[in-house]
């Protein structure tokens, strides 16, 4: 599933991607998290149709691919500030996601403005960034933080008693 945000110069959208990237962080831990988005995004960059337009090596030239490159920071960082904070409370998992949440953002928003600049050679200002990169999708990238930290809460409990 994803949405489309329609803007210029490169369409932005919205998918339920984070959401698993951040349940991998508390499930599998930081370095299990890492392992596992380096595999989807290596499946992807090998050319299945696994990320939200597609899939190929040239998906590395398109601005929005630092947001898949910033899965990997966000589920390493996710499963590390979860182990420090460890414990059921909801507010914890809420933490490590926002933490994920930041990393990916921060990746993606650089990744954009660098290639677009200066790989592409398509000028972005940083207000442009700013808005495409983070005003329009970052509110529905939270609510995935509460639902991925919510389904943590009661899914990891039920997975420790396996």
């Amino acid at each position: 599933m994803k949405i489309t945000i329609p803007v210029q110069p490169v369409e932005m959208h919205v998918t339920l991607q984070f959401f698993f990237v951040l349940l991998a962080g508390f499930v599998l831990g930081a370095r299990g998290a890492l392992a596992s988005v380096c595999a989807y995004l290596a499946v992807g960059l090998c050319g299945f149709p696994v990320f939200a337009t597609g899939g190929g090596f040239l998906y590395l030239l398109k601005p929005t691919f630092g947001f898949l490159g910033g899965f990997a920071a966000a589920g390493f960082l996710t499963g590390a500030v979860y182990e420090r904070l460890r414990g059921p409370a909801f507010w914890r998992f809420l933490a490590a996601a926002v933490c994920g949440l930041l990393a990916d953002y921060v990746c993606g928003m650089l990744y954009f403005y660098v290639c677009s600049n200066y790989v592409l050679h398509v000028p972005v200002g940083l207000g442009v960034v700013f808005v495409n990169c983070f005003l329009l999708t970052v509110f529905p990238d939270f609510l995935l933080c509460i639902l991925a930290a919510a389904a943590a809460r009661r899914l990891i409990p039920v997975l420790r008693g396996i």
